[in-house]
């Protein structure tokens, strides 16, 4: 990433709004961030094209139909580039990133069913040349995601401004095949316009308005902005394996809810029944975070803190080594929101 490409504050800010309403037009936008319509227009196609800010659209999944579950893969580090880059095309692993302590790869993965996961999941991983083992821990109840992770770049009052653009969600409702057949293009562009849609879908303007209208409605989409981790000013990304009192984990998810550094707080399985992630303005911020959980969640054991070296996919967004987007992965659409 070039000095060029360092977003400035009017881009952060901007990042920043999106992640409260990632469709809102450029029109309402402008009294927010006191810029023109055009000026924020072009700002964003900048950052989108030089892969620093993306929108994306995730099918809407519940959590309690769904299997969540995250995986530690020990494996022959003169390997793991190559199996890095194949379970980045397992549509179920929806994240696969590096870590710098003795598990190679840590992957968040979602399934429909914990059949899908152990015997479809699992098995593409162990039969990759150079995976030595894995451990894998369930989620029993996710308290928090990175798509409620923001910037903090907004003062109070543009907040509440965006707070107000932010659509409330609806029930979701179904919809017929042509409508359909416009997710996968909001799924690589979350903010694609229905001029774009008619062009590639080779239909009228006004069909597809219509129809982008229905589907947005229908909630069965969740649109989230993303930036590149280098570019947040927080690069530094630490998970901790934790062990919380069982009648604690609901006061435990309040408290980190108060932390604007989470980016997943969830209940797993296994001795180590809680997992946190968290970014970071530096590595040194980790013993201050372990401070603070040890404060705020009382009974809380720290059992292990892994430092992220890098990812190679993220909520189903492939990366560059700089952490800036390449784009979707090419396979089908998965139930993806509720992933880091």
């Amino acid at each position: 990433m070039s000095e060029q490409e360092t977003p400035s504050e009017e881009d952060l800010a901007l990042v920043n709004a999106l992640q409260f309403a990632p469709r809102a037009r450029w029109t309402d936008l402008a009294p927010v961030l006191d810029a023109h319509p055009t000026s924020i227009a072009a700002r964003w196609e900048r950052l989108r094209a030089a892969g620093i800010a993306w929108v994306t659209g995730h099918l809407v999944g519940d959590p309690k139909d769904m299997s969540l579950s995250f995986l530690e893969v020990d494996c022959d580090m003169r390997r793991r580039e190559a199996i890095s880059a194949a379970l980045t095309k397992v549509p179920q692993i929806v994240t696969v990133e590096h870590s710098a302590s003795d598990r190679s790869l840590l992957l968040t993965v979602a399934t429909l069913s914990f059949q899908e996961l152990s015997e479809v999941v699992i098995g593409r991983i162990a039969a990759l040349p150079g995976v030595i083992g894995y451990q894998s821990a369930m989620s029993t109840r996710l308290h928090q995601g990175g798509y409620a992770w923001r910037l903090s770049v907004l003062n109070a009052t543009q907040r509440a401004q965006m707070q107000r653009l932010a659509p409330p969600p609806g029930p979701s409702t179904h919809l017929p095949p042509s409508h359909l057949e416009l997710l996968p293009y909001l799924a690589a562009n979350g903010r694609v316009t229905a001029a774009d849609l008619a062009r590639a879908l080779d239909r009228s303007p006004a069909t597809v308005q219509r129809q982008l209208t229905r589907v947005i409605a229908a909630n069965v989409l969740s649109f989230r902005c993303e930036i590149a981790q280098r570019c947040s000013g927080f690069p530094i990304s630490c998970q901790w394996t934790a062990r919380v009192p069982a009648g604690s984990h609901d006061d435990a998810a309040r408290a980190l809810a108060t932390m604007p550094q989470v980016r997943l707080a969830a209940s797993t399985t296994g001795m180590a029944n809680f997992i946190i992630v968290m970014w970071l303005r530096s590595v040194a911020d980790v013993m201050d975070v372990e401070l603070a959980l040890a404060q705020r969640i009382p009974g809380i054991e720290l059992l292990r803190s892994t430092i992220i070296l890098s990812a190679t996919k993220r909520v189903g967004w492939l990366l560059n080594p700089d952490t800036t987007g390449i784009g979707p992965a090419q396979h089908p659409l998965s139930v993806t929101d509720f992933a880091r």
